[in-house]
């Protein structure tokens, strides 16, 4: 029998340093992983099907990975959380997800992840080309990827990796002309409608001003017309070559009169609402409309298009391979 004094002592070492549970001592678990959605983002709230449904669709193909949605623009994040402190917002918009309204950027959401013991993530990027938020977003994936920890039990990732944007990379093992082909493939619809309503198709592509991506979008119209004979394409971008002035001669020389006008964008954002389809004078409608074409406007972003979407679940499925991730 123990002693009195060895039973207070025992009792004294218990209260002070009580038993962990089984579980305790896990403190990254193997074999957690997760996906991070970064896009652009929206501050407009019908525009948000475009990236709720690519979400869907990779939530859809990997039902046991969590998916997380981050936005890479942090004027779009700064209105998420204006928000949440607006009422009448939220009043009105009673179906905006939490996850939604409360937004973070890729780094934040990525350390919520591994503090949670999430320690292979792949980042799905939203974008549409290789453009300066997807480069960035690359360098913040590089510089986490950087850390060297002291004892290698304690780096913070078994593995994170990087996808590629809609129109793809650079580089042998992925060519982005094949994803190219693949995004035109996936708007055959598009090419339907036009050719139902007897018009030429012109996207608005967003661009920018100081990358040149302007070849991958013409490369992109020129598949679409060979893909699609019967309907002539054109694209033009916001920012950057070629802009809607520089594109419309060949409208023009090709006798077109009547225009399906889209977005050629994940989301059906602020520049559709306004760029392309608003009442101002400097919108395209407007533009166009005054030169005198019959134009049809379709103001819904790419990323609602299931076809689409699973652009980037094609994306996401390579990296998951090229990295030997079983996404399940």
């Amino acid at each position: 029998m123990p002693s009195f004094i060895q039973s207070v002592c025992i009792l004294f070492v218990l209260v002070l340093f009580p038993p962990l549970p089984v579980h305790a001592g896990k403190k990254n678990e193997a074999g957690k992983q997760a996906i991070v959605l970064a896009a652009f983002g929206t501050t407009v709230p019908d525009a948000l099907l475009g990236i709720l449904n690519i979400r869907d669709r990779i939530a859809g193909k990997y039902p046991n990975t969590p998916v997380r949605i981050a936005f890479t623009s942090n004027l779009v994040r700064k209105v998420w959380r204006n928000r949440l402190e607006d009422q009448q917002f939220l009043k009105e918009n009673p179906d905006i997800p939490q996850d939604i309204l409360h937004v973070q950027g890729p780094l934040a959401t990525i350390a919520n992840l591994q503090d949670e013991g999430y320690r292979t993530i792949i980042v799905q990027p939203g974008h549409i080309s290789l453009g300066e938020e997807y480069l960035d977003l690359v360098s913040y994936i590089d510089g986490l990827n950087a850390i060297d920890t002291i004892k290698p039990k304690f780096q913070p990732f078994e593995k994170l990796a990087i996808s590629r944007p809609a129109m793809g990379t650079v580089g042998e093992e992925h060519p982005y002309s094949a994803d190219l082909l693949l995004i035109a493939r996936a708007l055959a619809g598009d090419a339907l409608i036009a050719e139902k309503n007897g018009a030429a198709l012109l996207y608005m592509a967003h661009g920018n001003t100081y990358m040149p991506s302007g070849s991958a979008y013409l490369e992109f119209a020129s598949i679409m017309n060979r893909l699609y004979p019967q309907v002539k394409t054109y694209i033009a971008l916001v920012e950057g070559y070629p802009s809607l002035d520089q594109t419309l001669p060949q409208i023009e020389g090709a006798g077109v009169k009547k225009l399906l006008l889209k977005p050629f964008m994940t989301v059906a954002g602020d520049h559709t609402v306004n760029d392309l389809a608003g009442d101002e004078p400097d919108s395209w409608r407007s533009i166009l409309g005054g030169k005198g074409y019959e134009v049809i406007t379709v103001a819904r972003g790419l990323g609602e298009i299931d076809a689409f979407a699973d652009v980037y679940v094609h994306h996401l499925m390579e990296t998951a391979q090229d990295h030997g991730i079983v996404l399940k």
